[in-house]
């Protein structure tokens, strides 16, 4: 008996070493042990974890029943007295001699389906957990079996254990390796930058072909409290649609994960309430589970799973699940670190963009267009609008880009009211922002609504410490970033120094303008006193010498030679106050124009002058005055410093602006840095709002290019704001 058995236990122990299925093994134990310990039938069952047991395999003697184990339904509930229902309460080895009077529904089967008598049973534990029983029966003409029955049961139930073991082993290493390598492969698409959209798509498919589940689904919590499916899988029609938003509530896994941040389950939705709890309900569903979605600390979403199987989803679902959220949340936030980095790198280009303008002087009206140009791409407004602050309280539109509308035209005229976030920024000095415009009425905020304007941001420029306007910027979307104040708040400081800045050009415009024109009428005051004054006086000393001279005696030679060099020199320092009088401020200037001016240089002149001029019209003093002076210089430049053998000098007026180039043959090399008179004329021009460039390469004469606004010369300074 001992040989047979051990032959027996040897049998079994190589089924188990190769490996073969657990099933196989449950089989060939349960014929093994009938055969061996006698009995007419033997079996082996698993218990379930909802308080039932199964069975897994029979055996039956030739004798019974032909050789086949009769159908053995179920599975049974462990609520009797028969020898299951002992083993999970007590969880050792039992046996009933008499199956009389035992109660419960297997006894009950036992005893008069299979006609048994007696029976005995040794649990199998499977690392130290109850796994199942392995039972012997006798017929009930049989006697019971002996006492070490039990015992010689029990050798086997030990190779069964390790059967389970190594199968849940394999199992395990199988599920692992299956999980890592569907880790591995979210992981790939994370590593490479894949948009989060592909990730999430990846990430359930990959869980719903990992677990035993009917659904995998992915959810993002949105700021307006609602819950988005951002990626579904499924095993037929998809109860949480990609695209579909839920409001969070109720009892569902969702819900319970949103409002504690921690894993959550549901193992049955008898109860469940709930948007997303009904939906699931009315898919089938009868347990699932939900784990967070974490991004840098704060709470982004949830990853569900969810099962059709009358079992609960595995202990470890949520776990499982976590690794791959994790990865999610790596992706989201790689996605934001790029995204961020991206719009930081566009909005540092816009930000240089708006600063070369204001730079390069450039009027504010442009850096307000150009301004507004790159907010409403880059925080995707539809509508940009800056408005200047005004002594009476009210507000011109000063730029206006996107939507077009006649009420926000340039130069037109707001009073700020009630409800605007523009008289909120007005009113506080700080940024301000409007998400709702249910309840507006007022005329300019109506004109909003038409619009589809949902959100306004509005934030103030700030110049030298006082307020001067505001920028304000719209959106037909749901609303503006939080941050979209801070980001607009770094384009108002660039208009706030556009403004400093031309009000400050425009002041020292105006300042070398008054002293421009101060110097002008000093020269006229100075030629006009030295005209009406000393030279009219030396003409009168000049008649009188004259007359002296011409009653002088002829024997007094000596004395009309004497008073003839007089009023010679006389003649002589007249010429030369008569010259100087006209570099001070020549009167034909002031008579004239610049056409007879000019003429009069070309005549002065020790270098030949070709003179094309075609002003058709007097032009403002000032502007005439400064050109006089510019060709001036130029001639006596050429004349004492670039040996030139011809000047050539043309003037032209068009498009409201005087036109002025001068040009010699000489040996170049001017430059203005160098403390030349070029100077003084460049101011004096730049005080006119013009502009003056010389170029004078070494060898190949000097060229001067002089543009001077016209109209702007009605006022002492054009107005830029």
């Amino acid at each position: 008996m001992l040989a047979d058995e051990q032959a027996a236990l040897r049998r079994i122990a190589t089924l188990v070493a190769r490996g073969v299925p657990p099933e196989e093994v449950f089989a060939a134990v349960t014929g093994e042990v009938g055969r061996l310990l006698g009995g007419g039938l033997a079996g082996m069952a698993r218990y379930d974890s909802d308080d039932t047991v199964t069975v897994v395999a029979t055996w039956a003697a030739e004798s019974e029943h032909g050789g086949a184990h009769p159908l053995v339904p179920g599975p049974w509930p462990l609520d009797g007295g028969d020898l299951a229902s002992m083993i999970s309460r007590t969880g050792r080895s039992v046996r009933i001699d008499d199956y009389e009077g035992v109660p419960g529904p297997i006894a009950a089967f036992v005893r008069d389906e299979l006609g048994i008598g007696s029976s005995v049973a040794s649990p199998i534990v499977v690392e130290g957990c109850l796994w199942g029983a392995l039972f012997l029966h006798a017929k009930k003409t049989d006697p019971p079996f002996p006492q070490d029955t039990e015992s010689r049961l029990t050798a086997f139930t030990e190779l069964v254990d390790t059967a389970i073991a190594n199968a849940e082993s394999r199992a395990g290493l199988a599920r692992l390796a299956a999980e890592q390598a569907a880790l591995r492969r979210v992981a790939t698409l994370v590593a490479r930058g894949a948009p989060p959209e592909k990730v999430f798509g990846a990430v359930t498919d990959e869980v719903g072909q990992l677990l035993p589940v009917s659904s995998a689904a992915m959810g993002r919590y949105d700021p307006d409290g609602m819950f988005t499916t951002v990626a579904a899988w499924s095993r037929g029609a998809a109860a949480f649609p990609v695209g579909r938003r839920w409001l969070p509530g109720g009892k569902n896994a969702m819900t319970i994960a949103f409002e504690t941040g921690r894993p959550a389950r549901i193992d049955s939705f008898a109860d469940a309430s709930g948007p997303v709890g009904i939906a699931a309900r009315e898919a089938g569903y009868r347990s699932a589970v939900g784990t967070p979605i974490i991004v840098e600390g704060r709470l982004w979403g949830v990853m569900t799973a969810a099962s059709s199987a009358e079992q609960p989803l595995p202990p470890d679902t949520e776990t499982r699940l976590a690794s791959f959220t994790e990865l999610v949340a790596t992706a989201i936030a790689n996605a934001e670190s790029r995204a961020g980095l991206a719009r930081l790198a566009e909005e540092q280009a816009a930000l240089r963009q708006v600063a070369t303008l204001v730079a390069e002087g450039v009027p504010p009206a442009k850096v307000f267009s150009a301004l507004c140009e790159e907010v409403n791409r880059l925080l995707v407004a539809q509508l940009a609008t800056i408005v200047r602050l005004e002594a009476d309280g009210t507000v011109t539109v000063v730029a206006s880009v996107g939507i077009p509308t006649p009420e926000l035209a340039l130069g037109t005229r707001l009073k700020p009211r009630p409800g605007w976030v523009l008289t909120a920024a007005v009113q506080t000095g700080r940024p301000a922002r409007k998400d709702d415009y249910g309840d507006t009425s007022e005329h300019i905020l109506g004109v909003i609504k038409d619009l589809g304007i949902r959100s306004t941001v509005g934030v103030p420029i700030v110049v030298e410490g006082s307020l001067w306007g505001v920028i304000v910027i719209g959106t037909v979307r749901e609303r503006f970033p939080d941050d979209a104040e801070q980001r607009l708040q770094e384009f108002t400081e660039l208009a706030a120094t556009a403004i400093a800045n031309a009000e400050s050009r425009s002041e020292l415009r105006a300042s070398r303008a008054r002293i421009v024109a101060a110097a002008d009428e000093t020269r006229r005051r100075i030629e006009r006193d030295l005209h009406d004054g000393i030279q009219q006086r030396l003409v009168s000393l000049g008649l009188e010498l004259r007359a002296a001279l011409a009653t002088v005696p002829p024997q007094l030679g000596e004395l009309e030679g004497v008073l003839s060099r007089v009023a010679e020199g006389m003649a002589n320092v007249f010429d030369e106050l008569r010259e100087i009088s006209r570099g001070i401020h020549p009167a034909i200037l002031s008579e004239g124009g610049l056409e007879p001016a000019l003429t009069a240089l070309r005549r002065r002149s020790a270098v030949p002058v070709e003179l094309e001029l075609n002003a058709e019209r007097r032009l403002p003093a000032p502007v005439e005055v400064a050109a006089y002076y510019v060709v001036s210089e130029a001639l006596t430049n050429a004349a004492k410093h670039a040996h030139a053998s011809v000047v050539n000098v043309e003037l032209d007026t068009h498009d409201a602006i005087l036109q002025l180039a001068i040009r010699d043959d000489g040996i170049g090399g001017a430059d203005p840095g160098q403390g030349s008179g070029l100077v003084g004329l460049s101011d004096r021009i730049e005080a006119l709002g013009g502009t003056l460039q010389v170029t004078s390469p070494a060898g190949t004469g000097t060229t001067l290019l002089i543009e001077v606004p016209l109209d702007a010369q009605s006022s002492p300074v054009s107005p830029e704001l």
